[in-house]
């Protein structure tokens, strides 16, 4: 009876995997028009720059996580954002400021061209997406991008996203209670 539920749980697991891999692939990955990205350009590619490009990025990001958050489909997140693209370039400013950078930051919302990326399992391919652009200074550094919506980037996930399996977790509450 054992080796049965095992059979049948494995059996389980491999459909909803599949079932999930395809919800989550071709179809919704190559549809460029559900996702707002984000890119911020560093001044430059000096090792000065590009840290600093990290702590504006966290700072900004931390911003607008709250407002990301209360989104619930892109164009809202696209309105959102673009209406806080000058509390955007303030909160840009006064990090730039405190590590004594004087150049300037620009945010605005636009479509761009990126080119295919992974997110944790889920990829992006090449194409044209609506973005948040934030250029640091002359922003011809190496940048950063990410997906604001769906929120990719702004959990506390190692990698971005974190999925949870209820089916797993049953599983392994029968079998770690079985020990």
């Amino acid at each position: 009876m054992k080796k049965i539920c095992i059979t049948f749980c494995v059996l389980l697991i491999l459909i909803t995997a599949a079932v999930c891999a395809r919800t989550l692939g071709a179809s919704d990955a190559g549809d460029n028009t559900r996702y707002l990205r984000i890119h911020v350009r560093a001044n430059s590619d000096s090792a000065h720059d590009q840290q600093v490009k990290y702590a504006v990025k966290d700072d900004v990001v931390a911003y607008i996580t709250p407002y990301v958050a209360q989104c619930g489909d892109k164009q809202t997140a696209m309105e959102k954002i673009s209406a806080l693209t000058d509390d955007i370039e303030d909160v840009c400013e006064r990090s730039l400021a405190a590590l004594g950078e004087s150049y300037g930051a620009r945010a605005e919302v636009r479509r761009e061209h990126f080119p295919t990326r992974v997110y944790d399992g889920l990829t992006l391919e090449e194409g044209d997406y609506d973005a948040l652009i934030v250029e640091l200074g002359e922003g011809d550094g190496d940048n950063w991008w990410c997906v604001i919506y769906p929120p990719l980037c702004f959990t506390s996930a190692p990698c971005g996203v974190e999925y949870r399996s209820l089916i797993l977790e049953i599983i392994d509450k029968f079998f770690n209670g079985a020990d």
